[in-house]
């Protein structure tokens, strides 16, 4: 490779990865890393958990000590705004200085999504992606206080566990008619409701909210109103690919499409949440968004940059903890067409998931030989455990 740097534009998991695996696999080129936010990467499963019930502190958060970055010749700008990237020619517009690139890395992320609804942006509706996200809802949330949680995905599911835990009074809304039902069918579902509810948690579901008054009450569709001090969202998150549409890369619902080994076209490369990668277990494309497979995906970058072979075929997993349970996923993630939950002792459970008369995904609680043996169950595509 040329003087010119590799440059990666983001600076999470998935971009910190990159810049590990290419110098891992021998990569000599400069790296520089150029992230938006004012800090070096950092763990972001705690934000929902540790981190927000003050059992973790700020200073266990990052993923390399500040010397890695000299030691490995990684260049680190942080509180860096990127507003344009130009892969055909090889240049990074940042904070109105150009940088060449003899490749780009693209590991954006995603930012939440925030329903297109009347009062959304009251200053008293918060949600989280971010470290001072976390910490702005643990100096406003605590023992006593009321709030709500709009949104029964894993985040909306983590935050109600661990803010009712530290004796907050919850109440969650969500659209579903139980936590999780369409991502994990009825009967994991049922477990997930039943232990927010043993931690206090209020499950308001198959409710529509139809606006945000003052920040702090919602109204459904039906008229209902709930009351708050404060409004916390879970509504999911998108990917944050305008950089690469605006460089006249086709987007596929706003995440850059790579190959296996995530590349996008010459010179440019995608990581992470706001990648759309071929999978080479799966035979498809697969968009993510966890922290493991966001490791993975800069594995396979550091290696294609490096000149050697790699590619993403690993079945896509990631653990969530909701109170004192931790679930296992492990799926293609992209359907399924039935499912059966298998009951074990002491609450634990597995449910094994098929789509077009072979295995796609399995869960669990409390049966982790279960996970592992399913992981490879799934990469093979066998029909059934």
């Amino acid at each position: 490779m040329s003087g010119a740097p590799i440059v990666i534009v983001g600076a999470g998991p998935a971009g910190l990865a990159t810049a590990r695996s290419y110098r891992e696999c021998g990569g000599t080129a400069p790296v520089t890393i150029l992230g938006r936010e004012p800090r070096a990467p950092y763990r972001r499963p705690p934000l929902t958990k540790e981190l927000l019930r003050g059992e973790m502190s700020v200073q266990e958060l990052p993923l390399e000590q500040e010397s890695w970055y000299a030691e490995h010749e990684v260049q680190l700008r942080v509180g860096c705004e990127v507003t344009a990237i130009d892969p055909r020619v090889g240049t990074v517009q940042a904070d109105e200085e150009t940088i060449d690139a003899e490749a780009i890395v693209l590991a954006t992320g995603s930012e939440p999504v925030r329903p297109k609804l009347p009062g959304i942006e009251h200053a008293r509706v918060l949600s989280v992606r971010e470290l001072p996200d976390s910490q702005r809802i643990a100096e406003r949330v605590r023992a006593g206080t009321q709030a709500l949680v709009i949104g029964s995905g894993f985040i909306g599911c983590e935050i109600a566990a661990s803010l009712a835990r530290i004796g907050a009074h919850i109440t969650m809304i969500a659209q579903e008619d139980a936590p999780q039902r369409e991502r994990l069918g009825l009967a994991a579902a049922l477990h997930i409701g039943d232990w927010l509810r043993a931690l206090g948690v209020e499950l308001v579901t198959g409710a529509e909210v139809r606006e945000i008054e003052d920040g702090r009450v919602a109204v459904l569709g039906d008229g209902r109103r709930f009351e708050a001090e404060w409004v916390l969202l879970g509504t999911g998150a998108t990917p944050r690919g305008e950089l690469a549409g605006d460089a006249a890369v086709a987007l596929e619902d706003g995440a850059v499409p790579v190959d296996a080994q995530m590349r996008a076209r010459d010179r440019l490369l995608a990581v992470g949440d706001v990648a759309f990668a071929h999978n080479a277990g799966a035979g498809r494309r697969l968009r993510v968004e966890h922290w493991g497979d966001a490791l993975a995906h800069g594995e396979v970058a550091g290696k294609t940059l490096a000149g050697l072979s790699a590619s993403w075929d690993d079945v896509p997993g990631f653990w969530s903890t909701i109170g004192e349970h931790t679930l296992k996923h492990a799926a293609w993630g992209d359907g399924y067409d039935a499912s059966r939950l298998v009951a074990g002792a002491d609450g634990a459970f597995t449910v094994w998931y098929w789509g077009a008369g072979t295995l796609v995904g399995v869960l669990t609680h409390g049966h982790d030989r279960d996970y592992e043996r399913g992981r490879e169950l799934i990469r093979q595509g066998a029909p059934s455990p």
